[in-house]
Formats: structure tokens, sequence, C-alpha cells
């Protein structure tokens, strides 16, 4: 992944792909490419995971400690809702926002945890107003933007109501976010393929 560092970072970009595919290696390599450009640059990684059990704590606390050994400069903010609030505080010219992921934030607003079953009903209205201030913040943003998400659509049809609820929101989701990107790269083993460059 080191050939990434050479890459230009656009404006925006969504990264998208499976697990484990190589998004947030890309994300960085991006951040590293940013930093390299100018000593006055600066990456703030919006984190969106919420620690709901003993095995998701582990892998947080992984992730945070991989990307402090390999991007030492990058400062991490935890965020799972308010994600435009997020944006907007920290957004500047000379700083590139890597949001780290949008179906963990999705998850949170549709399928927050210990929800009751009304909580849930009403989780749909509240992610459409969510989503609204999502895209009003990537218009308004001052800096460039990253943005890490998964491509769930691929396989089967989930046999769940909700779960197929959710492939969809996401979707949709990824399909607004795309539209408003100068970049859209798929990741699939660690290799990138670029669906749309505007720039």
């Amino acid at each position: 992944m080191a050939e990434l560092t050479t890459l230009t970072v656009a404006r925006s970009e969504l990264i998208l792909g499976g697990q484990k595919s190589g998004k947030s290696r890309r994300a960085e390599a991006l951040a590293q490419a940013w930093l390299n450009q100018s000593g006055k640059h600066q990456v703030v990684l919006i984190a969106t995971a919420r620690a709901g059990d003993d095995e998701m704590c582990q892998r947080i606390a992984r992730h945070q400690a991989d990307r402090l050994q390999r991007l030492p400069g990058v400062i991490t903010v935890e965020e799972p809702l308010k994600l435009a609030a997020a944006i907007r505080l920290h957004s500047r010219p000379e700083t590139l926002i890597i949001v780290d992921c949008l179906t963990l934030w999705l998850t949170n607003v549709l399928m927050p945890l210990q929800a009751a079953p009304a909580a849930l009903q009403n989780g749909a209205v509240e992610q459409a107003s969510l989503t609204a201030q999502l895209l009003q913040a990537m218009a308004d943003a001052k800096g460039p933007l990253v943005w890490v998400g998964n491509e769930i659509g691929l396989g089967v049809i989930p046999m769940g109501r909700e779960v197929r609820a959710f492939v969809d929101a996401l979707g949709l989701l990824n399909q607004a976010v795309a539209q408003r990107c100068q970049r859209v790269t798929l990741m699939a083993a660690g290799l990138p393929l670029t669906l749309k460059d505007t720039q």
C-alpha cells in the first residue's frame, strides 16, 4: 500500500469495500500523502465505532494502536452519532478529515445499543434528518474529506426485515455520498479500483 502515498488527495473521496478489503489503509495512505504536502497540514480522523461488547472493545483498541504507530500525527475524535457537527467543528482548509466509517454511523443511528423496539421504528425518520445534515456539512466543508464505508449489498438478500432495511438504507447513503464526492474508490484484496474521478 506504500504506493498510495503518491496519490493526489481529492477534495472529497468515498472509499468503499468489504471487511478487511484495505479501506482504512487507503484512507491512512491518503492522510500520509496530505501530511507530506505541507508542514501546515493536519489530519483529523472521526471514528464512529461504539464498543458494544468485549470483542469490539479489543478491535477498537487494536485499530487505535495500529493507527498511532502508522500515523502518529493524526488526531482521533470519537463521534458515533453527531457526525455533521464533528465535521463542521474540525473542518479547516489545511485539515483533512477522515470519517471511518459511514456504515457504523448508520448502524448507530438505525440500531442504537439497548434500544427499545419503538426507538428502532423511529430510526428511519432520524436517519433522514441526520443524513441531510451530513450532506450539508459535506457541501460546506472547508478542507478535504475522506469517507470510509462498507459495500454490503453484493451478497444474498438477508432474510430479516430489519436487516434488509439496513442494507437498503446503507446503499442509498453510499449513493448520496458518492454523488457528491470527486472521487469514489472500491477496494478489493487491498487493491483500489477507481469508480469515479472528476477532479
